[in-house]
């Protein structure tokens, strides 16, 4: 049956998602994860002032080796306001300010004390032990871009500079949701035909590991008019939605009529496998991303066509999969007649096949970090064989 190549429907998905551009003002401890909606710039030096970088005495470096009268003590936080004149020191702590007239620190260890005086026993080089204004940062240089996705480190940073709220754009709303009068949840009683629904578990905890809240909808109802008047009441709501079911030819699969009740379909059916049967499609603002119902299916196609899209739609570039190549440690015994992603292990060098690669086949990809991307027309692979892979 005809379908698009994958590399097709990853330009068409984020063709057709649309980057969040609204900004909110969060604090600034709530800012960790989110994308910044401006650059920011330091608007003044960082350390503001020069400092000791370490417990000891501030002195002059002209007057050491010598002997010097201890005329007071500074703490970090605290400010001397008189002037250290040959001769003097000042005791001073770790972060405090340099005092007038000093240009170097010794530390307190190395002095030999006697009562209100000091001697240092070498000589001290002019701005030894010392730490400048805007060592750190310089007033005016960028801390934070645009698009950037903030970390603990740029919290910091914007904390240094008395930053208390930061401008980001909104997170995206992913609603995730299963068709299937055959699924139930866990903790639920099972009956005879009935499957527990790990599908929607697997893509929840992988949005939550990419750094996502989804907005769950368990399941749809199995029937084309209903599934499709619950959608509609979500047109206003969300940015995404990740269905997992009801793609293919059969008597249940009822999201080819929901999409045409609602929505627009942009394709069906994508030249790869597992998962060949997705459907994407767009409903008014948000984008529809529908999965197949087999579980290794579900979890592949999620990986390689959904993760551009939230890629896309979030800001975040680091969401994005990455490509290596690496040994194989054993056989895949089969052709690959179209292009085949089987998952597998990577250890940095070698890739290790497990025994299973069936698409309703899930427990095997427990230890899975990767899939092993096979060209259309492959014959079987022999271990030794080097491959190309799509890190997970």
């Amino acid at each position: 049956m005809e379908g698009i190549t994958f590399e097709q429907a990853i330009e068409l998905l984020t063709a057709n998602a649309k980057e969040i551009s609204i900004a909110e003002e969060v604090s600034l401890l709530k800012s960790l994860g989110n994308i910044a909606a401006q650059d920011y710039f330091a608007t003044f030096d960082n350390p503001p002032f020069d400092r000791s970088p370490l417990d000891g005495y501030a002195l002059k470096s002209s007057d050491t080796p010598g002997k010097f009268k201890v005329i007071g003590e500074e703490c970090a936080g605290d400010f001397f306001s008189g002037e250290i004149k040959s001769g003097e020191a000042l005791r001073i702590m770790t972060g405090a300010a340099m005092p007038n007239g000093s240009d170097c620190v010794i530390r307190q260890e190395d002095v030999k004390v006697d009562g209100e005086n000091i001697f240092v026993p070498y000589a001290l080089k002019h701005h030894e032990n010392y730490c400048f204004a805007g060592e750190d940062i310089k007033a005016g240089s960028l801390l934070v871009a645009k698009d950037t996705k903030l970390t603990a480190a740029h919290v910091a940073v914007l904390a240094s500079q008395g930053i208390n709220s930061v401008k980001v754009y909104r997170k995206p709303v992913v609603a995730i949701a299963s068709t299937g009068d055959e699924l139930i949840q866990p903790g639920e009683k099972i009956s005879a035909g009935k499957i527990y629904n790990s599908n929607l578990y697997l893509i929840a905890s992988r949005l939550l590991e990419l750094g996502f809240e989804p907005k769950i909808l368990y399941n749809l109802p199995d029937d084309a008019d209903a599934c499709a008047d619950k959608i509609f009441t979500l047109r206003d709501e969300i940015d995404l939605l990740i269905t997992t079911g009801g793609v293919s030819v059969g008597k249940k699969d009822i999201m080819h009529d929901v999409v045409k009740k609602i929505g627009e379909k942009i394709f069906w059916r994508v030249l790869m496998k597992p998962g060949a049967p997705v459907i994407g499609w767009t409903f008014g603002k948000f984008l529809g991303v529908a999965l197949s119902g087999n579980p290794f299916a579900a979890y592949a196609t999620f990986e390689l066509l959904v993760r551009p899209v939230l890629a896309k739609i979030s800001r975040r570039a680091d969401i994005l999969y990455s490509r290596g190549r690496g040994i194989l440690a054993n056989d895949f015994p089969k052709k690959s007649l179209g292009r085949r992603f089987i998952r597998a292990r990577f250890d940095g060098e070698k890739i290790f096949l497990p025994s299973r690669h069936e698409s309703g086949s899930l427990y095997s990809a427990v230890d899975c970090n990767c899939l092993v991307d096979i060209p259309a027309g492959s014959d079987k692979l022999k271990a030794g064989a080097e491959v190309e892979i799509i890190l997970l």
